[in-house]
């Protein structure tokens, strides 16, 4: 949580910088930038993208391995793995896509502006977190874990709507060889393969193909996070037998003044059952985690969020479905959902959480900015993309403003 509330701040300062720029004489330049090719080549094998495509299917494929792993997390260890936990939070998360999504497709029946129906309906993790932190210890332990929960459930709807829907023309090659480098990942965990470095070479293989073969990249990205292995290669039993062994050699070496070789091998003994006592999963998310919120999250926003502010494009159609799905269609379905498991006693509110608490941090939930404008950036373009966008940066600074607002307001003094 500190890694996210951190990492919103920064989102935040990397998106006002990326409007000022668009707003600004530099607007063009700024353009400019992001269009930029970039080309990466070997013999006649080529792929040649703009900048900001090497950001969005490139870059954010890691995001989206992070995304995984978390989802992964929560199922072996976290919220996610006891029943009774998953339904409210559960319930909560398909309210709070299908209305949004609804609502938006009310006030935009007919294409092009049909084609961003799904654009309202994440949640972006970084800035609930980063609001929940601004609220200190006044905000209850359960409900922090219900909106934590119900941002992870919104990323698993949200990787498995872009998987099915956003999926171009499949190429049957190119699909084969992700599915041949995701059995080559399974194999070599098996064999107990432990260099990261080899599943990382395999996993661009996996991203090659799957770009290629028409899937969304970033789809490869969630499922080689959901393969990560959860259990750590040696348990606590034969680290500590380690680490008794090694002190004895380190007293045996230093008592006979024995050559620095010995003194290394227990070291690097050492170091590496204190490596593999810890799971894949584990060390991953916790070394990915820094560098996706204050890089590659921050740097999608400067590719982004650059939108040319203007009244006709906070007020066009598709910027209003927009605004009225976060603000309004994400409270609400979130609220009606929890109502109606609470009523059928199938869940219950979190401790010391009141429903007027909930609608606030329902309003929160229509924060949806990173996860929304990657959703945008695949089913529109040109004049309707930028008015989604605008529509993103509205609807998700008044749902900032509300929920800190109504949480404000209605949560009492410092949490017991």
């Amino acid at each position: 949580m500190h890694v996210q509330a951190a990492g919103g701040l920064v989102l935040l300062a990397a998106t006002l910088l990326a409007l000022g720029a668009a707003n600004s004489p530099l607007a063009e330049t700024y353009r400019r930038v992001w269009e930029q090719p970039f080309e990466v080549r070997l013999g006649s094998f080529r792929l040649a993208y703009p900048l900001w495509y090497w950001i969005n299917d490139g870059l954010m494929a890691i995001f989206f391995f992070v995304i995984g792993l978390e989802i992964k997390r929560e199922l072996v260890w976290g919220e996610l793995r006891d029943r009774r936990n998953v339904v409210l939070p559960a319930a909560a998360a398909a309210g709070g896509v299908l209305v949004p999504v609804a609502a938006y497709l009310l006030l935009q029946p007919e294409l092009p502006g049909r084609a961003g129906w799904a654009v309202p309906m994440a949640t972006d993790i970084a800035f609930v977190v980063g609001c929940l932190a601004l609220l200190g210890p006044r905000v209850p332990a359960g409900l922090k874990i219900f909106l934590l929960s119900l941002a992870i459930i919104d990323d698993i709807l949200a990787v498995l709507v872009i998987a099915i829907f956003f999926t171009t023309s499949i190429n049957a090659a190119w699909l084969a060889g992700a599915a041949a480098g995701f059995g080559l990942i399974g194999l070599l965990n098996r064999l107990g393969v432990r260099r990261v470095t080899m599943y990382a070479l395999v996993g661009v293989g996996i991203w090659l193909c799957t770009l290629k073969s028409g899937v969304h990249p970033t789809v490869a990205g969630a499922l080689l996070g959901l393969l990560t292995p959860a259990s750590a290669w040696l348990g606590s039993a034969t680290l500590l037998e380690v680490v008794q062994r090694t002190v004895e050699r380190l007293r045996n070496t230093d008592a006979g003044g024995g050559p620095g070789a010995e003194r290394r091998e227990a070291a690097e003994d050492l170091a590496f059952a204190a490596t593999e006592s810890v799971s894949p999963l584990e060390r991953l998310e916790h070394g990915l985690h820094p560098w996706v919120s204050f890089a590659i999250m921050p740097l999608f926003a400067l590719a982004n969020a650059g939108v040319a502010v203007s009244l006709g494009g906070v007020t066009h159609p598709i910027a209003t479905a927009v605004v009225v799905g976060l603000v309004a269609g994400k409270p609400l379905g979130i609220v009606l959902a929890s109502w109606l498991v609470v009523r059928l006693a199938l869940a219950k509110l979190p401790e010391a959480t009141s429903w007027t608490t909930l609608v606030g941090a329902g309003c929160l939930a229509g924060i949806g900015f990173t996860m929304a404008l990657f959703i945008a950036s695949l089913s529109l373009a040109g004049p309707e993309l930028e008015a989604a966008k605008s529509g993103i940066l509205a609807g998700s600074a008044v749902s900032l403003g509300l929920g800190l607002g109504l949480l404000a307001w209605t949560l009492p003094g410092a949490a017991r």
